[in-house]
């Protein structure tokens, strides 16, 4: 992992508390349940603020629920049944926002409860590429005591495939543990969009942009959805690069 990770997590972090404070944008949403997986190695504790943000933009967020993240392949099951008992109680499709290894999971959680899912949120997650020789496979080897290809083929195999709902991929290019390029949708189409956003990997749940892009996906759902484009809003704390440019105010 790189060393300059944590240093420039910590420069997310305040950027998005600015964020926070001066962010005006702010629309009552429409109060459907929204569901936050960690990353590898992350808990609940991690995605606390992007929690209260979501909160505080009028949605229902719900925490995974079990503890840390140490990949056990077990917790998808779980999570299946945890998006089961919150659509049951809301009669409302969630929205699933996963970091890193946790957009992984929600991808899979999409394909298997696609009538149960209203969008799927990625946060550098390399679904793409989980197997590829990069930060994050070396950290998991070490973790587990076996390489990630040794887990399940059949399950590896189908990762890169869509999920059959609108899916929003968010990618950067300063990423210190994944490569930016597996992080992305292999073709966008209608339902599915890659944004590139700058930052590092371990800010990426507390980054400025990210939370400004997941509150304009948070307004739409499957009968209204729209590609995402950033029109230089709070251009001072927010940035989307386009073909290596910054976005330009108009």
């Amino acid at each position: 992992m790189h060393l300059t990770e944590a240093f420039r997590a910590m420069g997310d972090f305040k950027k998005a508390t600015a964020f926070y404070k001066g962010y005006k944008g702010y629309k009552q949403g429409d109060g459907h349940p929204v569901l936050v997986i960690p990353g590898f190695m992350g808990s609940n504790t991690s995605t606390f603020r992007l929690r209260k943000f979501i909160k505080r933009l009028g949605y229902l967020p719900y925490d995974w629920g079990l503890g840390r993240n140490y990949a056990d392949m077990e917790d998808v099951e779980q999570l299946m049944e945890l998006v089961d008992k919150i659509y049951e109680k809301h009669n409302e499709k969630i929205t699933l926002i996963g970091w890193s290894l946790g957009g992984v999971y929600a991808r899979e959680m999409a394909k298997n409860r696609a009538d149960k899912i209203r969008q799927v949120i990625t946060l550098g997650a390399p679904f793409a590429g989980i197997t590829a020789p990069n930060n994050a496979a070396w950290l998991f080897k070490v973790m587990k005591g076996k390489a990630v290809e040794a887990l399940d083929v059949e399950w590896l195999r189908g990762l890169e495939e869509p999920a059959p709902v609108p899916t929003t991929a968010t990618f950067s290019k300063e990423d210190g543990v994944v490569s930016w390029k597996v992080c992305r949708e292999k073709k966008e189409d209608d339902w599915h969009q890659n944004v590139e956003v700058k930052g590092s990997h371990m800010g990426l749940a507390n980054n400025a942009s990210v939370w400004f892009l997941i509150a304009d996906r948070l307004q739409y759902g499957q009968d209204n959805w729209q590609h995402f484009q950033h029109n230089g809003e709070m251009a001072e704390l927010v940035d989307f690069p386009v073909k290596g440019k910054s976005v330009e105010i108009e």
